[in-house]
């Protein structure tokens, strides 16, 4: 059965993620690959098997560049603010050459060698943030400690003050939950405004005064003129403030939630303290930080699984689903935090596998088990059935989760 099935679903209700893996089991066994309307006018096409997303995701047919497969003109009209144009020259965006320039810039910084030598620091971040909370007590553990740490670790990594982390949160949830939906782009037009301006104000400081931090080295590589470019430059910033905390927080809120609900995987990794590399390999598939990939688009007409994949449609990789196939996991939906093969695609595939993928994982080792340590007894502080997902239909994270240490 082919995309003209009617499936009712829109990836961008407020409910869509409570229901979206029983539709990816459907979709898989029916449709496999499923065309849907996207808000901003588009047809795209949603990949949700195991093997075929590894396929799109190395397959040179799909570009990340839009203004390329679309053209000017037609890429012209998905530009809704002005503003967002200087947020849309990401390596997420780009294709070889200048993906492979872009990222060669930052990449020193995320090796894991030089993750390794922040164990540290992020260990005492979560402690400092752990200590100020009291057993027995309410509190949402996505404000409180899933959010705050990621931030705090990006913003010393690029050398952001302090009192301008929680800015952050509001800008960068306005601008995920706005992704290739116009008319949230729009109502998110005055926080993406600040933002850019936050950006440029924070550049002319390091023109005039360079420090030690991974801004400063971006701003040098735009002085030497062939590296990159200013619209680069912002965007470049923009990704690593977002993509550098935004996944991580999810995964931290998810993967806590994934223990609330599962108490037998919760007392087991008490246990096994040593589990907790495993665990957070079981988080990143279970319940995938990132729903769906960034936007690809066919550069000519793809024939799939009996489909015509024109050129120019948007190709949205599921990984969430990619994550729970049974033909390439046992048991997809039981989380098994000693599951052994585990080769997950939570951080992507290919030449756009996140590059701070090392970064999230420590992060999330030291906070989840700081976490259970601390507060052996954690347990929800709602109905769990009640919890509400980020309207973001490129991420899955949590609104709050409340819990009671």
């Amino acid at each position: 059965m082919g995309a003209s099935m009617k499936l009712q679903f829109d990836l961008f209700a407020p409910d869509y993620k409570k229901h979206s893996y029983a539709f990816y089991t459907e979709l898989r066994e029916k449709a496999p690959v499923y065309k849907v309307k996207m808000p901003n006018g588009l047809d795209a096409w949603l990949i949700t098997r195991y093997e075929d997303a590894l396929s799109a995701l190395k397959d040179s047919r799909f570009i990340k560049r839009g203004r390329t497969a679309l053209g000017e003109e037609r890429f012209k009209k998905l530009i809704v603010l002005e503003e967002s144009e200087y947020l849309m020259e990401t390596m997420l965006a780009m294709d070889p050459p200048d993906h492979t320039r872009l990222r060669s810039l930052v990449s020193k910084a995320f090796t894991p060698k030089m993750i390794q030598g922040m164990h540290e620091n992020i260990q005492n971040i979560a402690d400092g943030l752990l200590e100020k909370m009291e057993k027995g007590k309410p509190i949402d553990l996505m404000s409180e400690f899933a959010f705050p740490l990621p931030i705090i670790v990006i913003s010393e990594m690029l050398g952001i003050p302090t009192e301008d982390r929680m800015k952050f949160r509001d800008w960068s949830n306005a601008i995920i939950d706005a992704n290739n939906h116009p008319d949230r782009m729009r109502k998110a037009g005055p926080k993406i405004k600040a933002f850019v301006a936050y950006l440029q104000e924070l550049v002319e400081k390091r023109r005039q005064n360079s420090t030690d931090d991974l801004i400063s080295s971006l701003v040098h590589a735009e002085a030497e003129g062939d590296k990159l470019s200013e619209k680069e430059l912002y965007a470049m910033i923009f990704l690593l403030i977002v993509a550098g905390h935004e996944t991580t927080v999810n995964l931290i809120g998810n993967g806590v939630l994934a223990l609330l609900e599962n108490p037998d995987q919760m007392a087991l990794l008490q246990q096994n303290p040593e589990l907790i590399q495993t665990a957070v390999e079981e988080f990143l598939r279970y319940y995938s930080p990132v729903e769906f990939t960034t936007n690809r688009f066919a550069i000519e007409d793809v024939n799939w699984h009996g489909e015509t994949i024109k050129k120019g449609d948007m190709v949205l990789v599921a990984l969430a689903s990619a994550n729970r196939d049974p033909e390439q996991f046992v048991n997809p939906d039981q989380l098994d935090i000693t599951r052994k093969h585990n080769p997950h695609i939570g951080f992507g595939y290919g030449i756009h596998y996140c590059l701070g993928a090392p970064l999230a994982r420590l992060e999330a080792q030291i906070a989840i088990s700081s976490l259970l340590n601390r507060f052996p007894d954690i347990k929800p502080g709602t109905s769990l059935e009640q919890l509400e997902w980020r309207p973001s239909f490129l991420m899955r994270g949590l609104k709050e989760l409340p819990v009671i240490l």
